[in-house]
């Protein structure tokens, strides 16, 4: 039996250090696991966006994020588009050639950290950033209606809390990060580790926006139940759309265009109290 005790002993003990190098790799290389910083910057010459310019927006601590900027036609508002966790926004370029085609105007850009803009990313900057891209926005003159993709779920309701716009849409959004990291690492004490939580369940309280939300039954990447339940939380709902076998990355070729103008019409619509 002494042997039997010693190997099981010993295989605790693998497991234990095991366990251990995977909660100190997890938390000195979490950022590296939640953000995808590759990709380029996109020239606007490689687009149909003949009219669209390249800004800089200042940040806090003296920092520039890199944007491309379109005014709207008359009467129409600019839509502020948060991009999702992959490469840089300017990837998602046949997005604004669709908004400026329908007379709306647009501002995306990218977060410190991503390939457009040099700096440190981290939860702080990204809510920093895109208080920075509304203000800045918000200087034009033009009515504002938001626009958050995945992880921009996170800086777009952060906005829509701190700031006064017409419109919050949340396309493919989570309640909260740690949540999604709940989804993918049960096995490790998340809520302690993680450090950019995005906890967007609690800030959509203070929302006073009519919200919109778009989620896919397929999605993988940020299971649907994360868009029903954040969606649950808005104060000033307006849809739930929920597509039958959309993944995360679906939306768009599913109609999310044709639903986000009818969306921002409705809004656009309300008189102002």
């Amino acid at each position: 039996m002494k042997w039997f005790r010693r190997i099981a002993i010993g295989l605790v003990g693998v497991f234990a250090l095991a366990y251990g190098l995977a909660l100190g790799g997890m938390y000195v290389f979490q950022r590296d696991f939640q953000y995808d910083r590759s990709g380029r910057l996109f020239e606007l010459s490689e687009t149909k966006l003949a009219n669209a310019e390249l800004v800089e927006i200042p940040t806090t601590g003296g920092a520039r994020l890199a944007g491309w900027y379109q005014a709207p036609a008359p009467g129409m508002p600019l839509i502020l588009y948060f991009r999702g966790n992959a490469q840089s926004f300017s990837r998602e370029h046949e997005r604004y050639e669709a908004m400026v085609a329908d007379g709306y105007g647009f501002l995306a850009f990218d977060y410190r950290g991503f390939p457009g803009s040099p700096g440190e990313i981290n939860e702080q900057n990204i809510l920093d950033d895109g208080l920075a891209a509304y203000d800045w926005a918000a200087a034009r003159g033009f009515p504002i209606v938001l626009w958050g993709r995945s992880l921009g779920s996170g800086p777009s309701t952060w906005v829509a809390k701190n700031r006064e716009a017409d419109a919050l849409l949340l396309e493919t959004p989570f309640d909260s990060a740690v949540s999604v990291a709940h989804d993918r690492y049960g096995f490790l004490p998340v809520d302690w580790l993680m450090l950019d939580q995005f906890h967007v369940d609690d800030w959509i309280a203070d929302v006073a926006e009519p919200v919109m939300v778009a989620h896919g039954t397929a999605d993988t990447t940020i299971g649907v139940k994360h868009g029903e339940r954040l969606y649950a939380l808005a104060p000033n709902k307006d849809e739930l759309w929920i597509e039958p076998g959309a993944g995360h990355g679906d939306m768009w070729a599913r109609g999310i265009w044709e639903r986000a103008k009818a969306f921002f019409g409705r809004a656009e619509a309300k008189p102002v109290l």
